[in-house]
């Protein structure tokens, strides 16, 4: 890798381990940071997983994370670190529930609640994996996609990419009038390389790569784009709910979709399947959406 080209496979996904890796300063206290290049304002994946990571390690490791819900209140400054302060809300028989809050500069970017349970047994189903979706090895790699839009390499050719990323249709970052509208924004995603057998880091992985490509699903329904000529926009909150065991670094289908977008907002739903079929986790999230000119 040389200087100014971004960190792919193993290397990007040693960064994201660093990133997710929070330094302990008190009992229930932990401070995070940001990679050394990334975009102006800390991505919300980043600051979602960094907290998950933090009250997952205030919860018996014999519980599990099975949801969250969190809100994004102010743009993170990806230079300064981020202090996460954890809160014992209840630990039962069954669950246990903490909320965490992120702060820069004594104020809050971001809260969240997160409830772990200890396994059990009971009943068991889950929607069928969409069908006549083309496999990863059979849609274009991030590399091939960028490779028509040399313009949107900039900071993409330099942040690193810790998440292989493989479109079934088009994505929002086209040119205006390059995406035809579609109901649906289908994603193969995996983490490019290995983790660690933890399952509250794959937890953490997942929650970081689900904020990629959900909100760009309501732009899909109206062949919309990012940027000049279409669209700017903000993830205003994200819930996550786990449903069974998997691992981030095997490939995973986000099928995503929007019931709804109006008064400048959007709602955006999605999927995560294995490609054996099984239904792993379900997102929801609302964004603000903002028209912008040429």
């Amino acid at each position: 890798m040389t200087a100014g080209q971004a960190a792919v496979g193993q290397a990007a996904v040693d960064q994201l381990l660093e990133v997710l890796d929070l330094t302990p300063t008190g009992e229930m206290t932990f401070r995070g940071i940001s990679p050394p290049v990334g975009p102006q304002r800390v991505y919300g994946g980043q600051v979602a997983g960094q907290a998950l990571v933090a009250a997952g390690r205030t919860v018996d490791p014999e519980r599990f994370v099975h949801s969250l819900h969190g809100y994004f209140v102010r743009a993170g400054d990806p230079v300064e670190p981020i202090a996460y302060e954890v809160e014992n809300i209840r630990d039962g028989r069954s669950f246990s529930v903490r909320r965490c809050v992120a702060l820069q500069h004594d104020k809050p970017i971001f809260f969240m609640s997160a409830s772990f349970q200890r396994l059990e047994e009971g009943l068991d189903h889950h929607a069928p994996l969409p069908a006549d979706v083309p496999g990863p090895d059979e849609v274009p790699t991030m590399t091939d996609r960028l490779s028509r839009y040399p313009e949107r390499l900039g900071i993409w050719g330099q942040i690193p990419r810790p998440i292989d990323v493989r479109y079934v249709g088009e994505p929002g970052w086209v040119r205006p009038g390059d995406r035809p509208a579609d109901p649906h924004q289908r994603v193969w995603m995996r983490i490019d390389g290995k983790l660690p057998d933890d399952p509250l880091l794959h937890a953490c992985a997942l929650t970081y790569a689900s904020d990629l490509t959900l909100l760009d699903s309501v732009l899909s329904v109206h062949g919309e784009v990012w940027g000049p000529g279409g669209v700017v926009g903000a993830s205003l909150d994200h819930a996550l709910w786990f449903h069974r065991p998997f691992r981030a670094d095997e490939w995973f289908l986000y099928d995503c979709w929007s019931p709804s977008a109006s008064g400048a907002r959007g709602l955006a739903t999605g999927r995560m399947f294995t490609r054996d079929g099984r239904q792993i986790a379900s997102a929801v999230q609302e964004g603000l959406l903002r028209r912008v000119g040429a």
